[in-house]
């Protein structure tokens, strides 16, 4: 069985609305500089999402390179491509498949013999029933508004090494609103630099970030709403108090200020 998606591990539930940061931070990697890796072993607290975000890929891209489908999971160990297959590998692939049925069918009723020879999977080899992976609020145009009405601290683009988004000052307990309507695709701290970070997906083409919150309110599958609370201002994996805030488009980080209205 091929799994895929989300990841097996997902946050943990909640009762009273809170859903406090799990221990993805023991998974936490830094944040990524330059281009993506031929390839990546999925960690605990890893989503199809977050990977592609780190690298600043389209998660529809990696879904498409790894076979992945809307109904598929993924799991700790499992290696992803992050690039493009060539065509010499998709034929040796199909090459190494065919010859797989050819020997197969030679050999039915010695490998039927086999299968009832080996024993029973043992309970640690099993993989715990997956949830299904989020899918996006809509298909539509995004329909975007503020975040946080603070003042911009850092735009896009600027600094060392440059901001892939633009940074809000804010007191530590206010409220972080979603910027749009969409479906909570992770929430968590498994990547630094970020913090409890919370990622929306809104259409498929486009997501939005929420980084360095004190706490947040959200878990992976929840649908929210423009404007609704997901999270409160803080200043994890941060040297200040701000939020963090991204727009991406197909993968890549793009200047919130082209989508946000003027104020």
């Amino acid at each position: 069985m091929v799994l895929t998606g989300c990841l097996i591990v997902l946050l943990g539930g909640c009762s009273s609305g809170y859903a406090p940061v799990d221990e993805r931070s023991l998974g936490a990697r830094p944040a990524y500089k330059g281009p993506a890796p031929s390839a990546y072993r999925v960690q605990r607290g890893d989503t199809l999402y977050s990977i592609a975000f780190r690298y600043g890929l389209d998660y529809r891209q990696v879904a498409r390179w790894n076979g992945i489908s809307s109904r598929d999971y993924i799991y700790p160990g499992q290696r992803l491509r992050l690039k493009p297959p060539t065509a010499s590998n998709a034929s040796v692939s199909r090459s190494t498949s065919s010859g797989s049925t050819d020997s197969a069918s030679r050999s039915t009723s010695k490998q039927t013999a086999s299968t009832a020879a080996r024993p029973a999977a043992t309970k640690a080899e099993s993989k715990p029933t997956p949830k299904p992976a989020p899918k996006p609020a809509s298909t539509g145009p995004v329909s975007w508004q503020w975040p946080h009405p603070g003042r911009i601290l850092s735009g896009f683009g600027g600094g060392q090494p440059a901001n892939k988004g633009i940074d809000i000052v804010g007191k530590a307990g206010d409220p972080v609103k979603a910027a749009a309507t969409g479906v909570v695709v992770y929430s968590g701290n498994g990547l630094l630099g970020y913090g409890n970070l919370v990622i929306l997906n809104h259409n498929n083409q486009y997501l939005s970030a929420y980084a360095h919150n004190s706490r947040i309110f959200v878990r992976e599958g929840d649908k929210v709403k423009a404007g609704e609370k997901i999270a409160e201002v803080g200043s994890t994996g941060a040297a200040r108090t701000m939020l963090h805030f991204e727009i991406r488009r197909d993968g890549n980080p793009v200047n919130p200020m082209r989508y946000l209205p003027k104020r």
